[in-house]
Order: C-alpha cells, then sequence, then structure tokens
C-alpha cells in the first residue's frame, strides 16, 4: 500500500513539473521599455509563474531609478529573484511571496545583466535551468 501512494505521489509530482514546464515556454516575450512614473521612477510590473518572467526582457535608462513590482502567479511552486551586477550597483537576492513585492535601484552602468529565479525542486533542474530567466537591458 505504501508503494502504491508513493508510486502515486511520484507520477502526480512528475506531471505537474512536466506541465510547468510546457506552460513556462513563452513565445514572443518582446522587450519592454519600462514607464516612467511621474515621480521619475522607471516602473516595471513582472509576473513570476512556472518557469517564467514576463517580460523577461526589460529596457531601462542608466543613472534614473527603476521600481521592479513582481507578482506570484497561482501555484504551489516557490519562486526567487536574483539579480546582482555589482558593476552597476544592482543586488536583489530575494524569495518571492504570493504578495505583491517591490524593488528599488538604480543602475549606474549600462549593459546587459541577468535575473533569474534559483529555486530548484528536489532533483530536479533548477527553475533558471528550466528557463526562468531574463536581461535587464540597461541603456543611456
Amino acid at each position: 500500500m505504501k508503494s502504491l501512494r508513493f508510486l502515486s505521489v511520484l507520477v502526480l509530482t512528475l506531471t505537474v513539473c512536466c506541465t510547468a514546464e510546457q506552460l513556462g515556454a513563452q513565445p514572443g516575450n518582446k522587450p519592454y521599455r519600462a514607464v516612467m512614473g511621474s515621480d521619475g521612477v522607471q516602473e516595471v510590473n513582472i509576473l513570476a509563474g512556472n518557469y517564467f518572467f514576463r517580460p523577461s526582457h526589460i529596457i531601462v535608462k542608466v543613472n534614473v531609478p527603476v521600481r521592479f513590482v513582481v507578482r506570484v502567479e497561482r501555484g504551489i511552486v516557490p519562486h526567487g529573484l536574483v539579480l546582482k551586477a555589482p558593476e552597476a550597483n544592482i543586488s536583489i537576492d530575494k524569495d518571492l511571496s504570493r504578495e505583491s513585492q517591490t524593488f528599488t535601484f538604480t543602475a549606474s552602468g549600462s549593459g546587459r545583466y541577468a535575473f533569474y529565479c534559483p529555486k530548484k525542486l528536489l532533483l530536479f533542474k533548477s527553475h533558471r535551468e528550466h528557463g526562468m530567466e531574463g536581461i535587464l537591458e540597461v541603456v543611456e
């Protein structure tokens, strides 16, 4: 009986993971240019879901404050956000919760910087390896 229960849980887990991987593929995700708010801060609303960030290519201006508002899609899989670019004075490494979270920074150097989810489920590939990553492009 225990082996049948274990097998059922294993099949269910694999089904959820494989389905989530397929849903995470977001074709046609075009570069998104941050919107300048009346407060002078560039704002980007980001949706984090099963193996994706949307948008996954974000363009912001250098030396202008940026506000990421990150919302997590419903689901059971935890996610995080890592964006580390010390050369541009950016350092974000946070677990994402069900509530929207706001991260504010000012990129001091232009370039392309990767952001990703560092989470990993048991023996499976990390979320980043499944494609849950993106590019922050900082321009003049």
